[in-house]
């Protein structure tokens, strides 16, 4: 009798445990006002645990099964060249992630405001048209928040061939079908090259979006005429700065110009505001 009460609560632990959801951090962590692309969580330090940490000398891609909602919930890999493209990019136009709109602003660089955003970039593990790995994700947070730490990663394990193990978590609130951000975290294995853990922001200057829908519409207010101002404009990104805006000073000097006018001027020209300035 003894024996088999034990071999009940076995069960019912191994239940418990595998219907438990391991909270990656506080969501409240989160500033709701901020200024940049993409903040620093945990001052910088990615929440790995010992045992990812130490099962990430070899390579490996992991995929989190869509939730009740069919978003997307995770993507984790440890990354090395194995897993990197050698083939051209696929289509995945017939993937619609939850929350998607075909929805364009003549103020957004190619117009689009949403991308199918890949949690962990092609350019690292070659995912094409996984619906585990992609979510609905605006132009800005895709090109400006993502892609400099996309890059960094690349870059990093084809010149060392070491692994960096990678993490992103789509942050949802409640049932809302279009993600607030992502949580972006990287430790790289054979030395510490490459940390960080931070969030990007799933924003569009000039856009307001309902996050529950997808549904989207124009801030006039950030796109008003107002008074003649200022800027710094970038000839080769075609974006316009505030003077004291922390993106000026990585601006080559022979892109960097002078400009005293209105923002709606600058974007009659064809210029993008940054998305660090207010309007």
């Amino acid at each position: 009798m003894f024996k088999k009460i034990f071999l009940y609560l076995v069960l019912f632990a191994i239940l418990l445990s595998g219907c438990a959801k391991k909270e990656v951090f506080d969501i409240s962590l989160i500033p709701k006002e901020h200024s940049e692309a993409v903040i620093e969580i945990n001052k910088g330090r990615p929440y790995f645990t010992k045992e990812e940490l130490d099962g990430a000398d070899t390579a490996y891609e992991e995929y989190g099964e869509l939730d009740d909602l069919d978003r997307a919930t995770y993507a984790m890999a440890s990354i090395d060249r194995s897993l990197m493209p050698t083939t051209e990019r696929a289509d995945i136009s017939f993937i619609h992630p939850t929350g998607w709109h075909s929805d364009r602003y003549d103020f957004i660089a190619q117009e689009n405001l949403y991308n199918r955003c890949h949690l962990i970039a092609r350019s690292l593990t070659a995912e094409d048209a996984n619906e585990k790995n992609l979510i609905t994700c605006t132009s800005y947070m895709n090109t400006e928040a993502m892609l400099p730490y996309e890059e960094a990663l690349a870059s990093y394990i084809k010149e060392t061939d070491n692994h960096v193990l990678y993490r992103v978590t789509p942050i949802y609130y409640g049932e809302e079908l279009v993600a607030r951000g992502v949580l972006m975290e990287a430790q790289s294995i054979e030395d510490d090259t490459i940390s960080f853990c931070v969030f990007a922001y799933n924003e569009e200057p000039g856009v307001i979006i309902d996050y529950a829908t997808g549904d989207n519409y124009e801030d006039t207010s950030y796109l008003e005429v107002g008074e003649l101002k200022e800027y710094i404009i970038n000839t080769n990104t075609r974006k316009f700065h505030y003077p004291d805006c922390p993106s000026v000073d990585d601006i080559a000097s022979d892109n960097k110009k002078r400009y005293e006018g209105t923002r709606a001027d600058l974007i009659s020209k064809d210029y993008e505001p940054c998305g660090r300035c207010k309007p």
